[in-house]
């Protein structure tokens, strides 16, 4: 009686390990259309709620940080389109410093998340939906996870999705994980909250943010440059392999 109990008690973590990520996502997914909240994600939605949603801000500003990060993770998480209005909306809401750190904190989280969930009982189906772009990045992550991760996350090559994914089947520590994310996303992050920043002028003419013009010649060379120095790292220990190899 008392093996068969001990057998069960170790059992459990496996248990929650392999399905708790999938319980989260399937009560994320209820809860996000169930709220309604899809319907949230767009700056019509942002514009015709100014108001309201910047009152709630100075009234209860905790309860609205908390918030933002929770469905900015769910966002990212089901990855649903509206990631983008999300991190503008944080700059609007927050200012262009906060904002980010609150976008970026969501977005952690959320693909997080995703990376746990592509380790459990979701990995063979999320797997399939990645497709073969899942093979082309094997030899980089293998190389060096930390700055081949960061280096992804500053220039996307590859889909958000994609690059949540892939490290949880190739293996990368969780750890590296999450720091590659959450550095990774920062510079973009601030790009899109500074729009945010100055987005009451633009509901006041009536207008709405045009993202086709953030990202201009110099935006891109500099986020270009960040990632060419993610990879900085895995150049320097090319080099070295290859002096120590030459006679």
């Amino acid at each position: 009686m008392t093996d068969s109990h001990s057998g069960e008690s170790a059992k459990r973590p496996g248990v929650l390990r392999r399905f708790g990520p999938l319980a989260l996502l399937v009560l994320a997914i209820a809860a996000f259309f169930a709220f309604g909240l899809d319907d949230w994600l767009s700056f019509r939605a942002i514009r015709d709620n100014r108001d309201a949603l910047q009152a709630f801000v100075a009234e209860r500003e905790v309860l609205a940080v908390i918030t933002f990060i929770a469905l900015y993770a769910t966002a990212t998480a089901l990855s649903v389109p509206g990631a983008t209005v999300l991190t503008v909306t944080g700059g609007f809401l927050f200012g262009n410093i906060f904002g980010t750190v609150w976008a970026v904190i969501g977005a952690t989280i959320g693909a997080t998340l995703v990376f746990l969930a592509a380790r459990s009982a979701l990995g063979d189906a999320l797997r399939r939906r990645a497709g073969g772009r899942v093979k082309r990045l094997e030899d980089g992550f293998r190389e060096n996870a930390f700055s081949y991760l960061l280096f992804l996350r500053l220039v996307p090559v590859f889909p958000f999705f994609v690059v949540n994914l892939a490290p949880a089947f190739l293996g990368v520590p969780l750890r590296t994980y999450v720091a590659a994310t959450f550095i990774g996303i920062i510079p973009g992050g601030f790009v899109y909250a500074q729009v945010g920043h100055g987005l009451d002028s633009i509901f006041r003419a009536g207008g709405e943010p045009d993202l086709g013009d953030i990202f201009t010649t110099d935006v891109i060379l500099a986020f270009a440059g960040l990632g060419l120095l993610a990879l900085l790292p895995v150049a320097v220990r090319r080099f070295r392999a290859r002096s120590r190899a030459e006679p």
